[in-house]
């Protein structure tokens, strides 16, 4: 390919698209397959996943793709997101599928594999080399949310005794085939692993140097198991771009590369913020928005909706029982949500940071007088500031009188006050149980703080005004 066109600007993709749309309709599928073939694999991936979308040239657009070389088709391939790929095996041949996968990388290959009906991935595997089938199946075996499902055992290993030479010459002769060379694994005769070697420390180091005299022994493990979130604050913490996986007799199984970790990162944060928005969302949450149906849609935003709903009705039940209150002083009910909603909004506001802070491991549990003592004073701080400025609206703007005014004043303070201790507080809490931050967060304050507010608001009217 022509390196001045693929670094084309995302206008010029665009015309491209448009004009392959056109062939398309024109029934020009070799032209339309040049067009493409002027990109790089991953636009071209992004270009079929546009193609895909209308359905009315659903075939069509499997037939340029099964026009594109070969190594190019599996490229591609590996690009496109599960429910693409899905669209792209239900219109080729059996000995195409059969070719993209075994072309693929291993770490692809088992993702595929993982989407595919159990009748193809039978029939891959028939025409799988013995080794290589059991491995896939290892693989396949480890629970999708573990480092095993993340990792690949295309890696480098070496052996202690090799001198650098030997290694060196053994680099050029597998590591066409590895995930990546930067990184070579040292293991004993019984492949456990005891050390790494970077690349780097080879080339520069004489060639008749043994091994385990320039190896690393203070390397960086995970366990096969581990969590592949816990994984990815690994991979955070150290800036690595790859490392090894052991098994619980500390044998090395594969490694996880950092491109598969930006995938876990990506999954991770649109988890966090969809739960922080009440939606729980485990079993498609790998599906985009325009994909998943209506009904899951659904079923991921009712529960915490319901919850909510309940919580409302125990804030509307606290206003019912302050009736006496209300028809006594009307003007009151003016200010209601005005307390309600920076209740809301400010124990947001704390819950976001500190959901942000676990998340980063920026605050710990043992954290917790530090950090309610730190959102107290910040929340005395805010609140009276509003303070300030409300006092003023209402004695000038609304021409109320003075008492009402520190009714709603007052009020602010301890509303603002509250929420942004629970702010802090509820991540801490859920932490403790062991459940997700951001699955507890702005659902449990919103809901908490609207009765709190509403009750703060009617006691302090009784007492100040003495009603």
């Amino acid at each position: 390919m022509d390196p001045m066109i693929i670094m084309q600007p995302e206008l010029a993709a665009e015309e491209s698209l448009e004009k392959i749309f056109n062939f398309i309709s024109e029934k020009k599928y070799f032209k339309a397959r040049d067009e493409l073939l002027k990109y790089n694999e991953a636009d071209i991936a992004e270009m079929f996943e546009e193609m895909l979308e209308d359905r009315d040239i659903l075939e069509s657009t499997i037939v340029i793709y099964r026009l594109l070389p070969k190594d190019v088709s599996v490229e591609v391939f590996s690009y496109l997101p599960s429910d693409d790929q899905l669209k792209i095996v239900e219109g080729i041949t059996e000995a195409e599928l059969s070719y993209i996968v075994q072309e693929l990388d291993f770490d692809d290959k088992i993702d595929i594999l993982e989407e595919l009906p159990a009748t193809l991935v039978d029939m891959i595997l028939e025409k799988t080399p013995k080794d290589e089938r059991h491995l896939i199946n290892t693989f396949l075996n480890y629970p999708d949310n573990c480092a095993g499902s993340l990792m690949t055992p295309n890696y480098i290993s070496l052996e202690m005794g090799m001198t650098v030479g030997e290694a060196l010459a053994h680099i050029k002769d597998v590591g066409m085939d590895a995930e990546t060379l930067y990184t070579c694994y040292v293991k004993d005769s019984g492949r456990k692993l005891i050390g790494i070697i970077s690349l780097s420390t080879l080339v520069i180091s004489e060639d008749w140097i043994k091994i385990q005299d320039v190896m690393h022994t203070d390397y960086v493990w995970v366990n096969v198991y581990d969590d592949r979130e816990e994984v990815s604050e690994v991979f955070k913490k150290y800036d690595f771009i790859a490392m090894p996986v052991v098994d619980k007799e500390h044998r090395l199984v594969g490694i996880i590369t950092i491109d598969d970790i930006l995938d876990v990162i990506e999954d991770e944060n649109t988890e966090d913020i969809e739960r922080m928005a009440g939606i729980i969302d485990l079993e498609d949450s790998d599906k985009e928005y325009l994909d998943k149906t209506v009904f899951q849609h659904v079923k991921a935003r009712l529960p915490w909706l319901l919850m909510m709903m309940v919580a409302l009705m125990l804030t509307g039940a606290i206003i019912s029982g302050f009736e006496e209150v209300l028809s006594k002083v009307i003007v009151l009910v003016a200010y209601m949500p005005l307390l309600m909603g920076m209740g809301g909004n400010t124990g947001s506001q704390a819950s976001t940071l500190i959901v942000r802070g676990l998340a980063l491991n920026e605050v710990e549990l043992e954290d917790t007088l530090r950090v309610l003592w730190k959102e107290f004073r910040i929340s005395f701080c805010v609140g009276a500031v509003l303070s300030v400025f409300n006092f003023a609206k209402i004695i000038w703007l609304d021409g109320e009188s003075p008492l009402i005014a520190a009714t709603v004043c007052l009020s602010l303070i301890l509303i603002v006050t509250f929420a942004k201790c629970l702010g802090g507080m509820v991540p801490m809490l859920a932490k403790k149980l062991n459940v997700d931050p951001a699955l507890m967060a702005n659902p449990v304050i919103a809901s908490l703080t609207d009765m709190v507010s509403v009750l703060i608001y009617f006691v302090m009217a009784k007492l100040i005004l003495g009603l």
